[in-house]
């Protein structure tokens, strides 16, 4: 067996593994074959109603911010590229803060679960039409970046300044909101979050030659025959459902789309795409179900952002100490 199917078949046990713990670990310890024999125990209420759905959402986020951290490192050449570089989180933030921080206003209660993940959508979603609107008009990939940062930017502000004027209780949900979690996601959601992710993954797949093409340069890829303008806008188009649905249900999930991807590259010792792809998306799931059980471990939950930036920041401090090297 070559090493590569083996460091696979390894990630892929490693994935059960961490699966079944995930849904053991919590606030309080589940024995899940006791809960399976008693299904109307409390345990087995807990178990398929939260830890089950919130686990199945962590391997759905690890995959999708993986590859699509990935695609962006790749399009733009520039290994600290990560999913939200376009601009797609800040866009769902905008979204949200207008429903959380302006809504509440004209409503004058909370808004629900589905309010806020609809309305991130909506905003995600502009913001991807933009930057597709932008992507079939430059050449440059440079440019195209600059465009998505300052819509990022532009987004940014006018939460700000909603900020500046919201009330203290909407404040908090959209604060809250910021910092990500897994728990938000129920089997109503569910389907759809996995539909996204389903389609995002499918044009990825689809997308794997090309991507090999561009790590050459966009003059060398036009040399094969590959037409950048047109992969250019898929990819930006697979970022946005895969980066977008996941902020829209979760929230921001920071560094796990930089870091995964380079923790890919040292361990296949590659960047083959048809290779790194399925790698990045199995180290994805593995690592955000380890950020779960951490932040499910204590006393008080932790929000899931938090437990992935404290694990990503280092990765991603190394990598530039090894580029300065």
């Amino acid at each position: 067996m070559k090493r590569e199917s083996i460091i696979f078949l390894g990630l892929s046990i490693l994935l059960v593994l961490l699966f079944l713990l995930d849904l053991c670990s919590g606030s309080s310890w589940i024995n899940i074959w006791y809960a399976l024999q008693n299904t109307d125990s409390l345990d087995a209420r807990i178990l398929a109603d939260i830890r089950l759905p919130k686990a199945l959402t962590a391997i759905l986020a690890g995959i999708a911010l993986s590859v699509s951290g990935l695609m962006m490192q790749t399009l733009f050449r520039n290994p600290l590229a990560g999913p939200y570089i376009l601009g797609v989180s800040s866009g769902a933030g905008l979204g949200v803060a207008l429903v959380t921080m302006v809504g509440t206003i004209w409503v004058g209660s909370m808004v629900s679960n589905w309010a806020i993940s609809l309305s991130a959508i909506v905003g995600a979603t502009l913001v991807l039409l933009l930057v597709l609107f932008i992507a079939r008009r430059v050449r440059s990939n440079v440019s195209l970046l600059i465009v998505g940062m300052m819509f990022g930017s532009v987004a940014g502000a006018l939460v700000n300044l909603i900020q500046n004027y919201a009330n203290p209780d909407s404040l908090k949900l959209f604060i809250v909101w910021t910092l990500g979690s897994l728990n938000s996601v129920g089997w109503s959601e569910l389907p759809i979050l996995l539909s996204v992710v389903f389609f995002g993954s499918i044009l990825t797949i689809s997308l794997m030659k090309p991507l090999n093409g561009l790590m050459l340069g966009e003059n060398y890829a036009r040399g094969l025959g590959i037409h950048v303008n047109r992969i250019r806008v898929m990819i930006v188009l697979a970022t946005g459902l895969l980066a977008g649905g996941i902020t829209a249900f979760c929230g921001p999930i920071a560094f796990i789309g930089v870091a995964v991807p380079h923790i890919a590259r040292g361990i296949y010792h590659t960047s083959n795409h048809r290779q790194i792809i399925p790698a990045v998306a199995l180290i994805g799931a593995d690592i955000l179900l380890i950020c779960d059980v951490v932040a499910s471990a204590t006393t008080y939950p932790l929000p899931i952002s938090t437990v992935s930036a404290l694990f990503g920041a280092p990765v991603i401090i190394w990598i530039i100490l090894h580029q300065n090297g």
